[in-house]
Order: C-alpha cells, then sequence, then structure tokens
C-alpha cells in the first residue's frame, strides 16, 4: 500500500514521511563526511606531511600557508611579535608602526613632530611635513617670505615660492618681463615669458619681420619659416620654385610633388605608359599590374598557376589529420 492510498491513516502518513526524511537526511551527512575525509585525505598526501598549527591550506596550489599574524619558520607557524604602537599591515604578515610613530630595529618609537609641522601616513621618509607657507630645513619648519609679484609653490627645487606669470626671478625678487619689440608676454609658467608677434620669428633674442619669398604666402605660426609655398610650387632653401609635372602625371593633394596617371608609372621624371600583359590588370594604385586570377608573374608575363602545389599541400593536410 501507499502512503496515498485510502487505508493509511494520518499518523501512518506522518510516520512514513517522517522515516523517508531521517533516511534521505543520513545519506546526506555520510556523503558530506566521506567528501571531507577523502579531501583531507588527499590534502596531506599531497603535502606529504600534517598541517601546522595555525596554518590553512593555501588557496594556489596543494601547500599551506600561515594564518594572518603568523610567520612561516620551516614547518611551522610562529606568531608575529608587534611592538607597541603598530599594527599588522593589510596581509598579515608583517607590522608597521602607527601615524606619528618610526621604526626603530624591533620597535616603533615618537616622532618628535617640529611646530608647523604635520604627520604624514607615508611608511618611508621623515614622517613629518611642513605646512602650507613653511618649507623643512633641517628639523624644523621656516617660514617662507614671499617676494613682491610671488606666489608659494610646492615644487621641491624652489625655496618656497615662485613668481608669478609675466615675471621672472631676478636674485631674491620677482621683476617684470620685458618682451622685445614686436612681441608680447605669454604669462605661463615655461618658456622664457614672451614670444613674437605672427608673422615675426625670434633671431638673438630678437623678434624680426618674416620675409616671405615668391609665389608663398605667410603662415603666422609660432614654428616653421612662417611661409609656406603656394600650390605647385616647393620650397628650395628661401625660396618657391616651381614643380614641374611631366606629361601624362598631375599634382597630388599636397600641391608640391606630381604624381602619373592612371595606366602610367613613374620613370625617372616622366610618366611611362604601363604595357599590361595577356592575363593581367591594372593595381589597385593605377600605376602597377598584376596577374588575373589563376595566373601567376613570371618575369613580365602572366603564365596559368600550378594547382598542384596546393592540392599537395592540402592532401598533406588531411593525411596529417588522420594520423
Amino acid at each position: 500500500m501507499l502512503p496515498t492510498d485510502p487505508g493509511w491513516n494520518t499518523h501512518q502518513r506522518s510516520d512514513m514521511l517522517r522515516s523517508t526524511c531521517v533516511a534521505y537526511l543520513g545519506v546526506v551527512v555520510l556523503l558530506m563526511l566521506g567528501c571531507s575525509r577523502s579531501a583531507a585525505a588527499s590534502v596531506e598526501i599531497s603535502r606529504g606531511a600534517a598541517m601546522p598549527a595555525h596554518a590553512h591550506p593555501s588557496v594556489f596550489g596543494d601547500g599551506w600557508e600561515c594564518d594572518r599574524g603568523y610567520v612561516r619558520q620551516g614547518d611551522a607557524c610562529v606568531e608575529i611579535q608587534v611592538p607597541a604602537h603598530a599594527y599588522l599591515d593589510t596581509y598579515g604578515s608583517s607590522w608597521r608602526c602607527e601615524r606619528g610613530y618610526r621604526q626603530q630595529g624591533n620597535e616603533c618609537v615618537p616622532i618628535q613632530l617640529p611646530a608647523h609641522g604635520y604627520f604624514t601616513d607615508l611608511p618611508y621618509g621623515r614622517g613629518w611635513d611642513c605646512e602650507p607657507g613653511y618649507r623643512a630645513v633641517d628639523d624644523t619648519c621656516v617660514e617662507v617670505k614671499l617676494p613682491q609679484n610671488a606666489r608659494l609653490s610646492l615644487r621641491s627645487d624652489d625655496p618656497g615660492w615662485e613668481c608669478i606669470p609675466g615675471y621672472e626671478r631676478r636674485g631674491e625678487g620677482c621683476v617684470a618681463i620685458q618682451p622685445p619689440a614686436n612681441a608680447h608676454r605669454t604669462y605661463r609658467l615655461y618658456g622664457r615669458g614672451w614670444e613674437c608677434d605672427p608673422g615675426y620669428r625670434e633671431v638673438g633674442g630678437e623678434c624680426r619681420r618674416v620675409q616671405v619669398p615668391a609665389n608663398a604666402y605667410e603662415t603666422y605660426e609660432p614654428f616653421g619659416p612662417g611661409w609656406e609655398c603656394k600650390r605647385g610650387y616647393r620650397a628650395q632653401g628661401d625660396a618657391c620654385v616651381a614643380v614641374v609635372v611631366p606629361q601624362n602625371a598631375f599634382l597630388d593633394s599636397s600641391g608640391r610633388r606630381w604624381q602619373c596617371e592612371r595606366g602610367f608609372r613613374r620613370e625617372g621624371d616622366g610618366c611611362e605608359r604601363i604595357e599590361l600583359p595577356e592575363n593581367a590588370h591594372l593595381a589597385y594604385s593605377g600605376n602597377e599590374w598584376r596577374c588575373d586570377r589563376g595566373y601567376q608573374r613570371q618575369g613580365n608575363t602572366c603564365i596559368a598557376a600550378d594547382p598542384r602545389p596546393r592540392v599537395r599541400a592540402a592532401t598533406e593536410s588531411l593525411a596529417a589529420a588522420d594520423r
């Protein structure tokens, strides 16, 4: 009879369900114990020795590694002795001194903080730095004396200050930058503080007018000679010379070189017509030819391509795959 049959009463059904659940739970527990024992056995076999106290299986590989706060010594895990005013690092394998202390041997000693100084969290250096407006001199923080037209600087190679844009350092002060004629101030933190006006170039600390040659135009750019040749001309020294375009050629997009028309190739200072052999066509550039599909180049002709090497290679690859 099944539990769903009419002959079963409520108590019989409950007893049957309870027995079934207990049986299933027993099977699960046995499986878990068996897996854990087999895993432990495999770990111990792979290690070749029992895992020491304060250790756990390694995340990578089959070995073991010490718990946080312990360090490996031989086949044991020894507790790390953390001194006063120290704490374990992120990995738990060493210690660091607290803020305001520095390591000295196996101890953390207090840092002597000067006036107008503050502690840093860096594990290196002196452990402190000076407040803005002060700079470190030996073990003290000295106030920065700002000259006129200067501002505080955080650069380590400065005396704690730098001149504002438009001024340059002269001794212990800042003086206004005097641009030469036909120049203007740049107010940048780099460079000499001035640059020549458009149409002028710096020569020996002066700004001289750009001399534009014939068949050229002014560019007004801060770099280069300050001029460019017109289309159809190219620069040659300080002049613009005409580009000589041969027959069956044209000026390229730059306007300073020429290129052969399609169906011609460059030969010296001219363009030579391309003679297409049989079973050939012009390449994409139009200045060279290629053999049609199924043909291969041999000298200046196109001959039928031999399919046997490709067939042989395909046969050999299939034979290798069958092995």
